[in-house]
């Protein structure tokens, strides 16, 4: 893992490169327009989200939105790049930062569906909990998911997280409707005993 700069207390996140032995989360920039169109524009992957992404101009529109989160110094989005191919298979963030009480949300995680069940996702959580907590400081670390995605229910909860509340028509989706919400956790206290499952998780794909 490439750390940047930053230390435990910044206003805002830096630009990092995060590497893993099969994945590499690279900051998201517009030369990924392309790439990311190629694998992204699946309807199946918005199922459950506030944004749509079906054609190359709504991605564009989605990077835009990431790129002024990250203006905002409250973000931080990448491209997801599986390192055996070179081959960018998603995308991730960081989002809602809050240095003074320490604490980030990941969210916005997509995977092309050929990626999809294999150590990249688990890796990429593995990469994104370390720079939050033993890079940024964070005391905790939030996901968030729609309340009927039970894969990814069941993928936040694998990792270690704890579910703590369903927020009911918490979000507007993209086709008009209201979602409820359920938000889960990770504190600093909990991230050693998280880190070793998703070692001993990420062990289990080699």
């Amino acid at each position: 893992m490439n750390a940047s700069s930053a230390k435990p207390g910044s206003a805002r996140i830096e630009r990092v490169v995060l590497e893993g032995p099969s994945v590499r989360l690279e900051p998201m920039t517009l030369e990924h327009h392309g790439e990311l169109s190629q694998v992204g524009c699946d309807p199946e992957l918005w199922r459950f989200t506030a944004s749509v992404v079906r054609t190359p101009a709504e991605m564009l529109d989605y990077m835009l939105a990431a790129q002024k989160m990250e203006s905002e110094g409250t973000g931080l989005p990448f491209v997801t790049i599986e390192r055996s191919t070179g081959k960018v298979v998603g995308s991730t963030r960081f989002r809602n930062y809050d240095s003074t009480n320490r604490h980030v949300e990941i969210g916005f995680t997509w995977l092309a569906a050929p990626w999809q069940r294999t150590a990249i996702n688990t890796e990429t959580k593995y990469l994104m909990l370390t720079h939050a907590f033993e890079t940024l400081g964070c005391a905790r670390v939030e996901l968030r998911t729609h309340a009927m995605n039970t894969r990814s229910r069941n993928a936040i909860l694998r990792l270690g997280a704890t579910e703590e509340a369903v927020l009911r028509k918490d979000t507007m989706m993209w086709n008009g409707q209201h979602r409820d919400t359920v938000y889960y956790s990770i504190l600093d206290e909990e991230w050693s005993r998280v880190k070793q499952r998703l070692e001993l998780l990420m062990a289990s794909y080699r």
